[in-house]
C-alpha cells in the first residue's frame, strides 16, 4: 500500500512542479525566475526566486523527493545529461561510431590516380617566344 500512496504523491508533486515552471514570472531586469504561487509541497513560497544567471543553485525534482522522504527517488527522475541516460549514449556511441565509420570508410575507398601527362615545354605553358 505504501508505493501506490507514494505513487500518488510523486504525481501530486510532478503536477505542482510542472505548475511552478509554467506558471512563473520572468524577472528579464534581473535575469531571473520568479515563483508566482506557494508552492508548499515543494517548499517554495510565492516570490521566490526559482532560477538566476549568477551564483545561484538550481532547484532539483530528486531533492525535493528525498526531503519528502521518498525511496526510490531515481526511479522517478531521469539522471543528469552528465551521468548517463539516453543523451549521454547517444553522444557516447552513436555519433561517435558514425564518424569512426566514416574515417574508415575514407581510409578504405582510395580513388585511382591519374597518370599525369609530361607538360608541354617543361610546364611552361605555350609560350610563342
Amino acid at each position: 500500500m505504501e508505493t501506490l500512496a507514494g505513487k500518488e504523491a510523486v504525481e501530486k508533486l510532478k503536477t505542482q512542479w510542472k505548475r511552478l515552471w509554467h506558471d512563473h514570472i520572468d524577472d528579464k531586469m534581473r535575469a531571473e525566475g520568479i515563483a508566482s504561487a506557494d508552492y508548499s509541497m515543494l517548499f517554495i513560497e510565492k516570490g521566490m526566486i526559482i532560477f538566476a544567471t549568477r551564483n545561484f543553485r538550481m532547484l532539483n525534482f530528486k531533492e525535493i523527493l528525498e526531503q519528502h522522504k521518498v525511496a526510490e527517488a531515481e526511479r522517478f527522475v531521469s539522471p543528469a545529461p552528465s551521468v548517463g541516460g539516453w543523451g549521454k549514449f547517444t553522444r557516447t556511441f552513436v555519433t561517435s561510431r558514425k564518424l569512426h565509420d566514416r574515417v574508415r570508410r575514407s581510409v578504405q575507398y582510395e580513388p585511382e590516380k591519374k597518370q599525369r601527362q609530361q607538360p608541354k615545354k617543361g610546364g611552361r605553358g605555350w609560350l610563342h617566344c
